[in-house]
């Protein structure tokens, strides 16, 4: 009966109120009554029957609030499952997120030095083979006897210390080596939100592409400098979705001005704080780092 019932936040709360209007006003009415009744004219009434039921709990029976216990009760009721109805019947409506219709791809190269990957420094070349000389038998000399040097010590004896030099410190280890950073990968990286749909790459995709214009449109916030202006145009950024999904290395590489650019820049970092990460790039079955150009378009409405 109520499956399609439908009532956005002025609707429920105006019922609502409407509600304890109600009750109020049945309250204040039945007070009233109560307080203006004829008591004179009661009195007169039931003058010789003190002795029957009037005199239990309430004398006069046209004033006894108790008589009204069971309409008390079912008007309970129905306010409790009119408030029930308006709970479950309240729905609240997303804000309509104004997208431009434009293509994300970027047709013309865009003139930026790729990021530089660390290589490790080429390894020293290996020592020369060490040469044999030949030695005459005529040069061989026998070998003198050893010559014994008495070694006691005794109270005269100066010992010279033997200062001993420390080894020199072993070289520095290698920095370490940066992963690779590709531009064109097997499977392109993806905003989250499309990985549970049914379909291939292409359907994923494009569910991708949808939802990060709706996430960024609904985040962007047009700078006010560049509305005064009439400032229109296309940012376009470039940034590294990391081999967990993280955003990194966000850059501007063309900014229609008037901060503009700054304002694409702070979405695109925003997007780390979101509860779920980017589907990292693949390249041969494992995730690797990708560089994503994604164009902004900056346009005023009507």
């Amino acid at each position: 009966m109520f499956g399609d019932l439908s009532l956005n936040g002025t609707m429920t709360t105006v019922a609502l109120f409407a509600l304890v209007a109600l009750t109020l006003g049945i309250i204040f009415y039945l007070r009233n009554r109560f307080k203006n009744s004829d008591l004179e004219a009661l009195k007169e009434k039931y003058a010789g029957n003190e002795g029957g039921s009037v005199a239990s709990r309430n004398k006069y029976p046209e004033v006894n609030a108790f008589d009204l216990s069971s309409t008390f009760w079912g008007y309970g009721l129905a306010i409790a499952l009119a408030t029930t109805v308006l709970g479950f019947s309240w729905t609240k409506y997303e804000k309509a997120v104004y997208v431009p219709d434009y293509d994300l791809s970027v047709d013309e190269e865009i003139e930026m030095e790729p990021p530089r990957t660390a290589e490790p420094p080429p390894p020293p070349p290996p020592p020369p083979p060490p040469v044999i000389e030949e030695v005459p038998e005529e040069e061989i000399l026998e070998e003198d006897e050893p010559e014994f040097v008495d070694q006691d010590v005794e109270e005269e004896t100066v010992i010279e210390e033997v200062v001993v030099e420390a080894p020199p410190p072993p070289p520095p280890p290698p920095p370490p080596v940066e992963d690779e950073i590709f531009k064109v990968v097997e499977q392109m990286p993806r905003f989250p939100g499309c990985e549970d749909i049914s379909g291939g790459e292409a359907e994923k995709k494009k569910c991708a592409e949808e939802k990060m214009l709706q996430y960024i449109y609904k985040s962007l916030k047009y700078p006010a400098i560049a509305r005064e202006n009439g400032i229109e145009g296309r940012a376009i950024l470039q940034f590294v979705v990391d081999k967990d999904g993280s955003v990194t290395e966000v850059n501007v590489v063309r900014d229609p001005g008037a901060g503009t650019g700054d304002a694409a820049k702070k979405v695109i970092n925003a997007m780390n704080d979101m509860p779920t990460k980017w589907t990292p790039g693949k390249q041969r079955g494992r995730p690797v780092k990708v560089l994503y150009t994604l164009p902004v378009l900056f346009r005023l409405e009507g």
